[in-house]
């Protein structure tokens, strides 16, 4: 049986560490760099590097931090924000991460993926998507809160896999500024047939909150497509993460869970989840002590 994977979330804004609620009211977690060091110490299976603010912002990621931190941590390293074109994914990969994280460019450029897995590879990409889920009458439409406290700007729905009666998330874009009209569990399925290698899918409701995945999107997901998804937003405790990692009736059947608050305010550590959840019977690599 493949074991699990615990991936420690670093959001950064303006080279530093952040941690926020649904996206907003960010508190600093600290420098990237010895954030990472941390993990790698605790023996984290991989560590996520997020630039929040890129895509928004409409810059390049900071490939210095990138270097910084790939230097100094022997784990995988996956980084996305502010992704747009195969180039950035080759200069990320020389940069020392061993993913690379693309969503906003995506759905600019449905094309993306599919070219960068022809002439990268799916092993290193990893298509993130920030799905909110719909209001229960089935409209579309939910508005995001910008950067300056307005409403985010609507996308046209892309041709590619649009809201319908039956959809129950929505992609939004920009670090969650920007809902676009896309369904998110067939996007995903989607880019999965273009060739990303694994999926990120954070749940915007949750994120930040610490009450527990979304597990019906997840289970939504993972039965949608063949490849791995990694559970984001809501993580709380080892038995949050146990659910979204769980194959049974109930659980999320994510291959991989990604946590942040947990983490980064030592509330517990990635040993102590991984003891935990192995008496729970998550098959995950045992941390050496």
């Amino acid at each position: 049986m493949l074991t699990k994977r615990i991936i420690p979330c670093l959001d950064v804004d303006k080279g530093r560490v952040v941690k926020g609620v649904q996206y907003v009211d960010h508190v600093d977690a600290g420098d990237p760099v010895e954030v990472a060091q941390m993990y790698d110490a605790q023996e984290a299976d991989e560590i996520t590097f997020l630039d929040i603010t890129a895509s928004h912002e409409e810059r390049g990621i900071l490939l210095d931090v990138v270097g910084r931190t790939a230097e100094t941590v022997f784990m995988p390293l996956t980084v996305g924000g502010g992704v747009r074109s195969v180039d950035d994914v080759r200069d990320l990969l020389n940069a020392g991460a061993d993913k690379v994280s693309i969503m906003t460019a995506a759905v600019q450029n449905p094309d993306l993926v599919g070219e960068a897995a022809v002439r990268i590879g799916s092993a290193n990409l990893v298509l993130a998507i920030d799905a909110r889920r719909l209001p229960e009458d089935g409209s579309g439409g939910v508005l995001v809160p910008s950067a300056n406290g307005g409403a985010g700007e609507r996308l046209p729905a892309a041709e590619l896999a649009p809201i319908t009666g039956d959809s129950r998330w929505e992609v939004c874009t920009h670090g969650g500024r920007r809902p676009t009209g896309i369904d998110a569990v067939a996007w995903a399925a989607r880019m999965a047939e273009a060739g990303a290698g694994e999926i990120l899918l954070t749940s915007m409701d949750r994120d930040g909150t610490k009450v527990g995945y979304d597990l019906e999107l997840l289970r939504a997901a993972t039965d949608a497509v063949s490849i791995p998804v990694i559970a984001s937003g809501g993580g709380g405790s080892a038995e949050d993460l146990a659910a979204a990692l769980s194959d049974g009736p109930h659980g999320g059947h994510c291959q991989a869970a990604l946590a942040a608050s947990i983490f980064h305010f030592k509330e517990t550590t990635v040993p102590e989840v991984k003891n935990r959840l192995l008496a729970l019977g998550i098959p995950v690599r045992p941390p050496s002590a």
